[in-house]
């Protein structure tokens, strides 16, 4: 099957596992309450998470692995460790630089992310330069227009939304790592990249 990509006039940026490195603090929090219940937390329940905003993600671990706690309390207990752990986060390769192009270049750029605008906050506490170069941020976790999460398309139309001049779908390019992602960004009618996480 061969695609044919059209001029793109905007770009799009998922954060977690695109612009920033932070899978691996997810799994790390995700293992740390786990472990404290019995249970391993494996790859394929990571993959089934990928991309979902918090609440879906909590009960998702929480059925797979029949946890007794409400959704809330692991969502609680997870906040605790990203709050020590988000901080740390470090850039993907590559993105810095391709910000930057874009920036120099006049491409607006957004950013349009499952995260709470308090767990944003603290990824990008240590990037606040590069967080400048960007038109805007869609938080799905605290945005009230972005009615349902990926893979529904809410959140890219929003974030295309809000650019001045209110690009077209099919002109506005999307990165993405997550199945759900690529899924929410082509129900938008938008060209995706994926960028995936080297085992999906």
């Amino acid at each position: 099957v061969t695609s044919t990509f059209k001029p793109v006039s905007h770009i799009i940026f998922d954060l977690d596992g695109v612009i920033l490195d932070t899978e691996k603090l997810y799994t790390a929090a995700a293992e740390q309450v786990t472990a404290r219940y019995g249970h391993k937390f494996t790859w394929e329940l990571k993959q089934r998470m990928m991309g979902t905003p918090d609440a879906v993600a909590a009960r998702t671990i929480i059925d797979a692995l029949s946890l007794p706690i409400t959704p809330d309390e692991y969502m609680a207990a997870v906040d605790k460790i990203y709050e020590e752990i988000f901080p740390k986060a470090e850039l993907m390769p590559g993105a810095e630089r391709l910000i930057r192009h874009l920036h120099a270049h006049g491409i607006p750029t957004a950013i349009a992310t499952s995260s709470k605008p308090a767990s944003f906050g603290l990824k990008m506490s240590g990037y606040r330069d590069l967080l400048a170069l960007f038109h805007h941020v869609v938080c799905s976790g605290g945005d009230p227009e972005v009615k349902h999460g990926k893979p529904h398309p809410d959140i890219f139309l929003i974030a295309a939304s809000r650019f001045e001049g209110k690009p077209p779908s099919e002109k506005v390019l999307v990165f993405e790592d997550s199945p759900m992602g690529v899924t929410a960004a082509v129900a938008a009618g938008m060209q995706v990249v994926m960028t995936p996480e080297p085992r999906v």
